[in-house]
């Protein structure tokens, strides 16, 4: 009897903790941090989030985005580290290139991905290196011919910024890389003016005007899969690596694609918000506005949830030293 007694008490306690927990969002306003200006595709991700997810955090908190550009995105994630409340109210969404290039310079990049409790993500990021229509440059030998084919980019660290270098490194490509854009958006402004030759982003970030127009002659794409919409013959550029170590080089450099549009918040925050955080996510990503109002904007929806994205993340840091050296001489720039 006092054994049956110890457990009825023992799960009164844990059903008023649970309840604490949802009670704390009554009222409260969560911010999501994006690492980059508005208009990019981690900024309108984030928004996109943040119209919905709400409905699904007990309490129904408000839910706004502060922008907050700068290193790549690592600034946001300082933050989030250091001045931050560490309550569950801040998530942070930045870019995915962080968790190899962390793993690649860690004297670069201060950051250990594996901790921080990770929310999820809306989709893995299939990106392409493409070069603008109008200069008629259409396959890998064409780049490869033209003395120097400008490109944009925030800074080292990106996933563009590696993807370039790959292009550079690996195919030959002569690429010149500008960097110090705040974000894609002023990156496609640029391309559009002439000033850049092309870039190397997120398919799901292209405009549509861009792929329906046949504006951009698209090179190659970072990853096996195919991204929704883009075109079957897109080849994968693992499968024109010039050879087998060559190709598992560039499986190393893209596989933080596969964390996609991640979402975290501090390692700090108590287990039972992440939780929290974590179911209303996976809802999110069932639900039919949601997913209406991604398909409406082009975002391809292939989430994975925070353990997914956690996993992917322990695998790029299991990588074999021998590897990861050569992959740091290539993402170096």
């Amino acid at each position: 009897m006092r054994f049956l007694m110890l457990i009825s008490l023992g799960l009164a306690c844990l059903s008023s903790f649970a309840a604490q927990a949802e009670d704390f969002y009554k009222g409260k306003t969560v911010t999501i941090l994006v690492g980059f200006s508005p208009g990019g595709g981690f900024d309108l991700n984030a928004r996109l989030l943040a119209r919905h997810i709400g409905r699904y955090i007990p309490g129904n908190p408000d839910v706004v985005i502060t922008n907050m550009p700068g290193a790549s995105s690592v600034t946001a994630m300082q933050f989030l580290d250091t001045r931050a409340p560490k309550d569950g109210t801040v998530m942070d969404t930045f870019n995915f290139g962080l968790v190899a290039d962390s793993k690649l310079f860690p004297e670069r990049v201060k950051l250990d991905l594996r901790n921080y409790g990770w929310i999820g993500s809306i989709s893995v990021d299939v990106s392409s290196c493409y070069t603008w229509g109008a200069l008629g440059l259409k396959t890998l030998d064409d780049v490869r011919k033209r003395p120097t084919v400008h490109m944009g980019d925030v800074g080292p660290g990106t996933s563009a910024f590696v993807n370039q270098n790959i292009l550079k490194k690996i195919f030959g490509v002569n690429v010149k890389q500008v960097v110090g854009y705040p974000g894609s958006n002023e990156q496609r402004i640029a391309i559009e003016r002439g000033e850049l030759d092309g870039d190397c982003g997120a398919w799901a970030s292209m405009p549509a005007d861009w792929v329906e127009g046949g504006k951009v002659n698209a090179l190659m794409r970072s990853q096996r899969a195919l991204a929704p919409g883009m075109p079957v013959n897109i080849p994968y550029m693992g499968d024109l690596a010039p050879d087998a170590h060559s190709r598992a080089l560039i499986e190393l450099l893209t596989a933080s694609g596969n964390v996609g549009r991640p979402f975290i918040v501090s390692k700090a925050v108590p287990a039972d918000r992440l939780q929290i955080l974590r179911t209303a996510f996976d809802a999110t990503m069932r639900d039919a506005a949601f997913l209406a109002e991604a398909e409406r904007l082009r975002f391809p929806v292939t989430p994975r949830t925070g353990a997914e994205a956690l996993k992917v993340v322990e695998e790029i840091y299991a990588a074999p030293p021998d590897l990861v050296k050569e992959a740091r001489e290539i993402a170096g720039g």
